[in-house]
């Protein structure tokens, strides 16, 4: 008797439950879109909602999960309710169209930054704090310098829900399994450390969108190097501009910074860009040419000299053409 008093009780007490929970607070007259970030404890997301007047009911919401051991099952990211009965159902099932954001090649990390911003997916300053923080850094394999050349460009999609510091770790991990531990052996056998290899990839990214130039860039740059020639890439000198001011003049190429490379030897410090597949392949495997020059032809392509008298006539062939052009 005891017994079937107790599971009476029991019935009605889950039942009372059940009906409570059916009850949703003020009638909405759109669908809702419930977020829930990761690692959000239940009873948190529970006040939310009754906040949001999706739960009239959230602690007795929180016992209903436990109580048929779904407290466990609840997934993080964007879910569309279109019913208030749905709510434990559509938590503990796949969440909803994720949010896509395409990184191009060649974006530094402020646009990024940019980008990830517009897509609602943390705000610039949190995006900052998190690539400025050493611990971050470290944890992700990167130099200290920072992780300019290391978001790989791709197209990503992430629920709204996803943490900023996760964002990052995607994109950070994907370029991880582009630059291969065979790329990086690679790039030792052209004298390069994986850090160097990156930068020159950068370059090799802001001078040619051409696949099949992009090995030939990446040689003229590593015999030039070879030869304790200056670099002299005209994307280096734009790199620190934030005006968006593409020009460069005479004094610009004169003017010192650290990563201008027509007043400097060597590799910039750091990469300007972030590289794609392609470039990071071009900068461990260079053509087996002898070129120290090439010049933009105006339509994408670039011509490529190895003789200097050559080299500066074509650059004065090409910008009569270009003269005519205006």
């Amino acid at each position: 008797m005891v017994a079937s008093a107790v599971a009476a009780a029991l019935v009605v007490v889950v039942g009372t439950i059940a009906f409570l929970l059916d009850q949703r607070g003020p009638a909405m007259p759109e669908p809702v879109v419930v977020t829930v970030h990761e690692h959000q404890r239940l009873g948190d997301l529970a006040r939310d909602l009754a906040g949001q007047g999706v739960l009239r009911h959230p602690r007795l919401f929180v016992l209903w999960a436990q109580l048929t051991g779904q407290d466990k099952n609840v997934h993080w990211g964007e879910f569309r309710l279109t019913q208030p009965r749905e709510l434990l159902a559509r938590l503990t099932g796949p969440p909803d169209a994720l949010h896509t954001v395409t990184v191009p090649e060649g974006t530094t990390v402020q646009h990024v930054v940019a980008l990830l911003a517009a897509a609602g997916l943390g705000t610039e300053d949190t995006f900052r704090g998190i690539l400025s923080d050493p611990h971050f850094l470290a944890a992700e394999g990167l130099p200290p310098a920072g992780a300019e050349g290391y978001l790989f460009p791709d197209t990503y999609s992430f629920p709204l829900g996803t943490q900023p510091e996760r964002v990052l770790q995607t994109m950070i991990r994907r370029f991880h399994e582009v630059f291969t531990p065979d790329l990086v052996e690679r790039a030792s056998h052209v004298g390069l450390s994986p850090e160097q290899a990156v930068i020159l990839a950068s370059l090799v990214e802001e001078e040619t969108a051409r696949p099949e130039e992009r090995p030939l860039v990446a040689a003229v740059f590593l015999n030039r190097l070879k030869k304790g020639m200056p670099l002299q890439a005209d994307p280096t000198v734009l790199y620190e501009r934030t005006d968006g001011n593409r020009q460069i003049t005479r004094s610009d190429l004169a003017h010192a910074t650290p990563y201008n490379t027509y007043t400097m030897q060597g590799l910039p410090p750091t990469p300007i860009a972030n590289p794609g597949r392609a470039s990071l392949e071009a900068a461990v495997d260079p053509a087996p040419v002898p070129y120290l020059y090439f010049v933009a032809r105006g339509d994408g392509s670039h011509e490529f000299n190895v003789d200097l008298a050559k080299h500066n006539a074509a650059v004065a062939r090409y910008r009569r053409l270009e003269r005519q052009k205006r």
